[in-house]
């Protein structure tokens, strides 16, 4: 694991998004498409930004989310509505969106469906993942029912994610898929979630998911 700081959080917004737009641009030149994995939330947005600007193939890169509520596509918690509003415009609209969600079914009926989209474009190429203070990346978050299947070396592509602490069900790709990725970024900001990951570098992944796709890890933070 690697770990870069910066003097503030829009230089770590620019680096980010070159450091990106350069391993795309790499792995254009090897494959006929490239996957690029990312979350929701307000984190990634100022990265989205820059990136979304940068002269690239982009319609061969294949963009999923990392995780997605199962919420329509206009809603406001939706990941798919934040990455097609921050990411999939500017030249990188004619990029192609792999969504999680399906609406209408229910998440585990619809799972296999989102799967035989998703498995073409694996390994992913490069993964962008946040972190939040109770040491959840993506939508494995510690103590929910079926952790331990989604952090299992044989674990499938997809896992709904049904917690107390969360509105509605989610759907994540599980810890071998992200930790699969060829290139792996996670963006933290503030202290308190620098000290959240230095405690969970000695935790094990069911208590501390983020520990799960830690090995090979490019960090950056800001304060």
């Amino acid at each position: 694991m690697n770990i870069q700081e910066y003097a503030d959080r829009e230089m770590l917004a620019i680096d980010v998004a070159n450091a990106l737009a350069g391993e795309l641009e790499a792995a254009l030149l090897h494959n006929d498409t490239v996957a690029l994995a990312v979350p929701g939330g307000t984190t990634p947005g100022p990265v989205f930004d820059s990136l979304c600007a940068a002269d690239l193939e982009w319609d061969r890169v294949r963009v999923l989310p990392t995780d997605e509520r199962c919420v329509p596509a206009d809603h406001e918690r939706s990941n798919e509505r934040l990455i097609r509003e921050r990411l999939l415009t500017n030249r990188a609209s004619v990029s192609q969106y792999i969504p999680l969600y399906v609406p209408g079914a229910e998440p585990e009926a619809a799972l296999p469906e989102v799967e035989s989209l998703i498995a073409p474009v694996l390994p992913l190429s490069i993964l962008v993942l946040g972190m939040g203070e109770d040491m959840h990346t993506a939508s494995l978050f510690p103590g929910m029912d079926g952790l331990d299947k989604a952090l299992d070396s044989q674990a499938p592509t997809l896992i709904v994610a049904r917690t107390d602490v969360q509105p509605e069900p989610r759907i994540s790709l599980t810890a071998p898929v992200l930790d699969g990725a060829l290139s792996k970024h996670l963006i933290i900001y503030g202290q308190a979630k620098r000290d959240v990951l230095d405690k969970a570098m000695s935790m094990p992944p069911e208590e501390a998911p983020i520990a799960a796709v830690l090995s090979g890890m490019t960090v950056h933070w800001a304060e």
